[in-house]
C-alpha cells in the first residue's frame, strides 16, 4: 500500500505584524489571496501535502503566529515543537527587516534542545516601487545567519510555492542524512502514515487455510 505521506514536518511562520504572514500561508494552502485579513490572535493552524520527489509526499503542519508583542508568550510555546520556520519581513518596511535579528534570537532561545531550519522571506515583492530593503542586503543578512533567502508576493503568487517547498526539501535532506532525527515527545518531525492493508475476502480465506495432512 502506498504511503500517504512520508513524514510530517511542523513549520512556524514568524515576523512583525502586517508583514503578510497569514496572506502568504493562505495563498500556499488555499490558493487564494485575501485583500483584507484580520490580525492573527495567538496562533492559527494550516496544513498541506507537498510532493518533494516523485512519490514522496510530506505533510506540512503550518503554524501562523501573531506578530504583536502581547501574544509573544503564546507563540513562544510553539518554537520548541517546530523543525522549520519562515521568517518574514516586508520589503517596503525597513523596521520589519531590522527586527529579523530579534525574531531569530527569540526563536533560538526557546527552541532548545532542538534547532529550527529557517528560510528568510522578503514579502510583498510586487510593491517594487516602495522597496526599502534591497535584495543584496537581505541576501547578505541571510548568509550571515546560515539561511537561504527568497522574495515572495502572496498577491501575485510569486515564489510562494518555492518558499515552502524549498524549506521542506532542505529539512527532508537533513532528516535523510540523519542530522535531524525523529524523537519521542517532539512534534517537529513525525514518521509517515500508511493506510491499513485491505484484503479481499478471497485473500483472507486463503490466508486462513491450514493443511491437516
Amino acid at each position: 500500500m502506498e504511503t500517504i505521506w512520508l513524514y510530517q514536518f511542523r513549520l512556524i511562520v514568524i515576523g512583525d505584524s502586517t508583514v503578510g504572514k497569514s496572506c502568504l500561508i493562505r495563498r500556499f494552502t488555499e490558493g487564494r489571496f485575501a485583500q483584507v485579513s484580520d490580525p492573527t490572535v495567538g496562533v492559527d493552524f494550516f496544513s498541506r501535502l507537498v510532493e518533494i520527489e516523485p512519490g514522496k509526499r510530506i505533510k506540512l503542519q503550518i503554524w501562523d503566529t501573531a506578530g504583536q508583542e502581547r501574544f509573544r508568550s503564546i507563540t513562544r510555546a510553539y518554537y520548541r515543537n517546530s523543525v522549520g520556520g519562515l521568517l518574514l519581513f516586508d520589503i517596503t518596511n525597513r523596521r520589519s527587516f531590522q527586527n529579523v535579528h530579534n525574531w531569530l534570537e527569540e526563536a533560538r532561545s526557546h527552541v532548545q534542545p532542538h534547532s529550527i531550519v529557517f528560510l528568510l522571506v522578503g514579502h510583498k515583492c510586487d510593491l517594487e516601487a516602495q522597496r526599502q530593503v534591497t535584495q543584496h542586503e537581505a541576501e547578505k543578512l541571510a548568509g550571515a545567519y546560515g539561511m537561504r533567502y527568497v522574495e515572495t508576493s502572496a498577491r501575485d503568487a510569486i515564489n510562494v510555492e518555492k518558499a515552502f517547498v524549498d524549506l521542506t526539501r532542505e529539512i527532508f535532506e537533513l532528516v535523510r542524512s540523519g542530522d535531524i532525527q525523529i524523537q519521542d515527545g517532539w512534534e517537529g518531525v513525525k514518521s509517515g502514515f500508511v493506510p491499513n492493508m485491505v484484503h479481499s475476502s478471497e485473500e483472507v480465506t486463503k490466508g486462513s487455510r491450514q493443511c491437516f495432512c
